[in-house]
């Protein structure tokens, strides 16, 4: 029968650690796929990775799962961004790595600066590492004003990065010139990925973006006294990231010809404080909406499920306990603008891993 469902995939953690793929994946993906190698349901990536671009993390899923897997299928952290026409002409400053230029662009945006370009044609600004001090200061009155900030991803020269985005935040846009006082509100801010942690081939997690965000919060207001605002704050958990995927997964089934109406979503992943967070706070927002609560465009779905794996940032011996929240000992990793709800924590299920989070599916829909 024509699938109701769609689902929503993490990466890191679910399917791959670092460049490996989980064993469990490719278990689970033989059974997503038909007779001539197609899903056999609408299914999405959604990954808080930004510093690759849509197409080549495609091809690298699919080099990985043994399966077709299409740009479009690929939701990354800062995809979304696409939405904010309103700042695509702006000449906006870009912080990350990998393809920065080439993804702000992708994104929609016309006219970007990244940190290395603002740090070549100012470099009096970039003072902390004393190989790279200029020797002389040259004077260019020339460098056009900046009109925004875009946080694609953590960067690898932090420092750098903190301090020429506070300048650009403090200055209005002309880090040259400076000002007396700080402008507030500030520049608007566009960023994506807040995840305190990720899990790699190590066995501790390391710093995410959301890292490095805590830093530019804790020095903007320690500096200006006020508080760093987003204009829009995007990636898992973000509802932003649920709607898009959602009319992702929609436009899948229209193209495919299903004519059911996709109507439960099944967020698959192994962080509790974005996959589980967010997919129960999206579940909500959707309860919400069908109340009368929420203004929602018409969409038909009626539910998002969390399932949570084992296989990454969550990792237990018995799949049953429950995930730890913060009302004991563990602090809350979630962003500062995402109210602390410990029930939003808890995921509906919890599994082994991901082929059994496609069983479990499966069985819910009656596909098993």
């Amino acid at each position: 029968k024509p699938p109701s469902f769609g689902l929503l995939f993490d990466i890191d953690g679910v399917l791959v650690r670092g460049h490996r793929v989980i064993p469990a994946a490719l278990e689970a993906f033989s059974k997503l796929l038909n007779s001539q190698g197609q899903m056999r349901v609408p299914v999405v990536f959604v990954t808080n990775a930004g510093n690759i671009l849509q197409h080549s993390k495609a091809q690298e899923l699919s080099d990985l799962l043994g399966c077709k897997v299409d740009p479009d299928q690929v939701i990354l952290s800062h995809s979304p961004m696409k939405r904010f026409l309103q700042h695509h002409n702006k000449r906006m400053l870009v912080s990350g790595q990998g393809p920065l230029v080439e993804n702000a662009r992708a994104l929609g945006f016309r006219n970007v600066v990244t940190i290395d370009e603002l740090r070549m044609a100012c470099p009096e600004l970039d003072m902390v590492d004393l190989e790279r001090r200029p020797k002389t200061t040259p004077l260019r009155n020339d460098f056009p004003a900046i009109e925004g900030v875009l946080l694609l991803g953590e960067p690898v020269r932090w420092e750098t990065s903190l301090q020429l985005i506070m300048d650009v935040l403090l200055s209005n846009g002309n880090p040259r010139t400076g000002l007396v006082s700080a402008p507030y509100p500030h520049l608007p801010v566009l960023a994506s990925n807040m995840d305190l942690l990720w899990m790699a081939e190590a066995k501790m997690p390391r710093f995410g973006h959301g890292t490095f965000l805590l830093c530019l919060e804790t020095i903007y207001r320690k500096v200006t006294g006020k508080e760093l605002k987003y204009e829009g704050l995007m990636g898992k958990p973000s509802i932003l990231t649920y709607q898009y995927a959602e009319d992702m997964i929609r436009q899948q089934a229209e193209r495919r010809g299903w004519s059911a109406p996709i109507r439960n979503l099944y967020a698959i992943g192994d962080n509790p404080v974005s996959d589980v967070y967010g997919a129960n706070l999206f579940h909500q927002y959707l309860q919400k909406a069908k109340r009368g609560e929420e203004e929602q465009r018409p969409s038909g779905t009626q539910s998002c499920a969390s399932i949570l794996v084992c296989t990454g940032i969550y990792s237990s011996q018995d799949p049953g306990s429950e995930v730890p929240t913060s009302g004991g000992a563990e602090p809350f990793h979630g962003h500062r603008d995402f109210s602390f709800n410990p029930e939003l924590l808890k995921a509906a299920h919890i599994v082994p891993d991901v082929n059994e989070a496609v069983q479990l599916v499966f069985h819910r829909e009656g596909w098993a």
